[in-house]
């Protein structure tokens, strides 16, 4: 467990308002520990990181060690928790090659996973129900394949995300936006005590960090830093998974998008960045065999395995997008009260949607 000083002097870095990432990663460069930087001389900061840096490190924040005693007793009140500091032998080595790495990062649960190779998956808080299926599919089937998925534990697809890939050996990682002593949203309290015990939860904030706005555009660049790429599932023109995976393309890995509807809010934000060279996918091997010279035997060799069906004629017709009982009818030649009682056994299924207006869509397994 991390020394109690050594723990004192990183979070004076942290909690330091007016010093940044940034800066705090110079004055390591140049002092070597962040008790060195505390013990330096304002004119030894001065010179390394400029009058403002100096001044705010002269004030001890407070609650200071309030906070150090918290996190030490939070350390010690569970297994597998654990605190990992730039520098540190556990700390990842993906996020190093990235362009801003965190300076600390809480652990709960199987910290070996930080090395594992990974995927991140994301996508709409509001996904359509053929997304949530896409999201859970693929997760399950990369992390029998021995992936692990990344996701940020937000509602909609990250949490499908995380349930798919809690099926496989691959498990998951959670990246939050919050000290580990807290859980947002509420909604996934239940499935973040089961990635704790089964995955791994992430935060570079401290203890008692509440869910801030600015926390979760800045945990997106931990999801995309952590993996190998990042699979967008749905998004809107305006959704945070456009700033995760142009955050991956940025640290040199590969982005891969799941198709949509035209006509579907939830698929513009995935065919803009198809426009701007993201990779389209439409079954999990593709991601594999993408992914796979760089990947780890057992995962580059271990097949996924093929859940297709059957073609079905109706499915056929109705194709993917939202289609009315009388266009369907004009497609097949059948009557439509044939149709309505074919329509409720593929729904009943988990085959097809009913949708308002009497329109019906397709759900289709990864």
């Amino acid at each position: 467990m991390i020394e109690r000083d050594e723990l004192l002097a990183w979070l004076r870095l942290l909690q330091t308002p007016e010093l940044g990432r940034g800066p705090v990663r110079r004055l390591l460069a140049v002092f070597g520990s962040p008790q060195g930087v505390i013990a330096a001389s304002g004119e030894a900061l001065r010179a390394a990181a400029g009058a403002k840096a100096a001044e705010a490190l002269a004030t001890v924040p407070d609650g200071l060690d309030a906070l150090a005693d918290r996190t030490l007793a939070w350390l010690g009140e569970a297994p597998r928790r654990s605190v990992v500091t730039l520098g540190d032998a556990l700390y990842p080595a993906s996020l190093l090659e990235t362009a801003d790495p965190p300076l600390i990062l809480h652990l709960q649960g199987r910290s070996e996973l930080l090395a594992a190779d990974s995927l991140a998956v994301v996508g709409s808080r509001n996904p359509t129900r053929q997304g949530t299926e896409n999201a859970r599919d693929f997760a399950s089937h990369l992390s029998r394949a021995g992936l692990t998925i990344v996701s940020g534990l937000a509602l909609g697809i990250d949490g499908a995300a995380h349930e798919g890939g809690l099926l496989g050996q691959g498990s998951t990682i959670a990246v939050v936006g919050t000290g580990l002593d807290r859980v947002y949203p509420k909604r996934h309290l239940i499935l973040a005590h089961r990635i704790a015990d089964e995955g791994l939860i992430v935060s570079e904030y401290s203890l008692g960090a509440p869910p801030l706005g600015h926390h979760f555009p800045q945990r997106n660049r931990l999801i995309a830093g952590l993996a190998r790429g990042t699979l967008v599932v749905e998004a809107t023109l305006q959704s945070g998974s456009l700033i995760t995976a142009r955050l991956a393309a940025e640290c040199g890995r590969e982005v891969y998008v799941i198709p949509g509807s035209i006509h579907a809010p939830q698929s513009r934000g995935c065919h803009a960045l198809i426009k701007q060279g993201a990779k389209l996918v439409d079954q999990a091997q593709d991601i594999l065999e993408d992914l796979r010279p760089s990947l780890a035997p057992h995962a580059a060799a271990r097949p996924v395995p093929d859940e297709a069906g059957p073609a079905d004629a109706l499915l056929q017709a109705l194709g993917f997008d939202p289609t009315t009982l009388d266009a369907l009818a004009e497609r097949t030649g059948v009557a439509p009260a044939e149709l309505s009682a074919r329509l409720l056994e593929l729904e009943l299924e988990g085959r097809v949607e009913r949708l308002p207006g009497q329109r019906f869509q397709r759900i289709e397994r990864a």
